[in-house]
C-alpha cells in the first residue's frame, strides 16, 4: 500500500491555478459573446451586487488599477449600461451605477454565468463548498497578511 505523501503548497497553488483557469476557459466565452469583456463583467456584477459606488471603491472590487476601472466604465457609460454621477461636494468623485438598461441587459448574461458555474461545482457538496470558501479565505488573508508586512501591495 502505498502512502499519500503531504501536499506541497505550491502544488495546491498551481492546481488552484489550473482549476481557475478552466472555469474561466468556460466562463469568458459567452459573456464575449455578448459584447462584455472580463473588467466589464465583473464591474456590472458588482454594481449589481452592491449598487452604487465611488470610481475609486470599485478598482479595488474588481481588481482593476484606477486607469483600467475608468476605462471599464467609459466603455460601459457609452453603451448605456451605466451612469455616473458627479458629488456635488468633491467634483473628483464619481458615483457609478446600473441603468436600467444595464440591469436588464446584465441580468440574463449573469444568470447564464451562474449556471455554467453551477455546472462546474456539480460534483462537489455544499459542505465541501463551504469548507473550500473558509480555507481559500484563510490563505487570502494570510497572503494580504504577509504581503502587507513585505510591503508587496
Amino acid at each position: 500500500m502505498q502512502r499519500r505523501k503531504t501536499p506541497e503548497a505550491v502544488h495546491t497553488w498551481s492546481m488552484m491555478l489550473k482549476a481557475l483557469r478552466a472555469i474561466r476557459y468556460l466562463a469568458l466565452p459567452p459573456i464575449l459573446e455578448q459584447g462584455l469583456g472580463d473588467s466589464d463583467f465583473r464591474v456590472l456584477d458588482v454594481l449589481l451586487d452592491k449598487g452604487p459606488m465611488p470610481v475609486n471603491a470599485l478598482g479595488p472590487e474588481v481588481d482593476l488599477n484606477p486607469g483600467s476601472v475608468s476605462v471599464a466604465v467609459d466603455r460601459l457609460y457609452k453603451k448605456g449600461l451605466v451612469s455616473r454621477v458627479e458629488s456635488e461636494s468633491d467634483r473628483r468623485v464619481r458615483t457609478v451605477s446600473l441603468t436600467e438598461k444595464g440591469r436588464r441587459v446584465f441580468a440574463p448574461i449573469f444568470r447564464q454565468h451562474a449556471v455554467l458555474i453551477k455546472r462546474a461545482f456539480q460534483d462537489v457538496s455544499p459542505e465541501e463548498q463551504r469548507q473550500m470558501e473558509e480555507v481559500l479565505k484563510r490563505i487570502g488573508r494570510r497572503a494580504e497578511e504577509l504581503g502587507g508586512r513585505e510591503g508587496h501591495r
